[in-house]
């Protein structure tokens, strides 16, 4: 006959409970995991390779300058375009020509530029989701990088953009973009580096100091994606 358990081992009982859930929770013993909270994505703002190459990405899409345009065709620069939906609604034949006759690639800077840390998660991932669903449907490719506004991000953001289609957030190395009367100096740019542009009224002029930087270095521009692990 089992003996009656006194009010201190039940006392004790709970409180060794109530320390072995949330243990078990941080060790991850408590189940399989739920399909939803999927692995944080790696956040890369340099990547580490032994070839001479230099990323170029290219931010937002308000200005559709065709001087750029015509630069990173001639030129076949393999730019990360990271793209507002609304940026491009008003010409996407100016970035569908990018696509269709240049190694560039539409990536994804979410639905309105907020800054992602404000927002929780399911306001997250209407941005980055929305985005990813937009460009799809524009341009019939999936974008594999994302760019979080601002370069703000959390632990949401990493998990919401692999759930969202993206394998890694992407920040820069530079940003080499001129912004009014003042344009940064470029630095001598190293293999791994990550140049941030934007398509604004001096993008032509930008581009084509970047790309005399990485000439000048021993560097060709490379796609980015390509060089990012699954």
């Amino acid at each position: 006959m089992p003996r009656p358990r006194t009010a201190r081992a039940v006392s004790v009982a709970r409180a060794a409970s109530a320390l072995l859930v949330p243990l078990l929770l941080l060790v991850g013993l408590s189940g399989p995991a739920r399909a939803d909270w999927p692995d944080p994505v790696p956040v890369v703002s340099h990547v580490e390779t032994d070839k001479p190459v230099v990323f170029i990405t290219i931010d937002d899409g308000w200005n559709h300058d065709p001087a750029a345009q015509r630069l990173l065709l001639e030129r076949q620069v393999p730019a990360s375009l990271f793209l507002l939906p609304g940026a491009y609604a008003y010409d996407p034949d100016y970035f569908r020509t990018l696509l269709d006759h240049g190694p560039s690639r539409v990536e994804n800077h979410t639905v309105d530029h907020p800054d992602l840390t404000t927002l929780d998660a399911a306001g997250q991932r209407a941005q980055l989701c929305g985005a990813r669903d937009a460009h799809l449907a524009r341009f019939g490719a999936e974008p594999r990088l994302a760019r979080p506004p601002y370069g703000a991000y959390d632990a949401t953001t990493r998990t919401t953009a692999r759930a969202c289609g993206a394998k890694a957030l992407v920040t820069w190395t530079y940003d080499l973009t001129t912004w009014g009367q003042w344009t940064p100096a470029v630095p001598r740019l190293r293999s791994g580096d990550i140049v941030l542009l934007h398509f604004n009224d001096t993008v032509a002029t930008d581009l084509a100091r970047v790309l005399a930087a990485a000439d000048a270095a021993g560097l060709r521009p490379a796609p980015l994606r390509d060089y990012i692990a699954e």
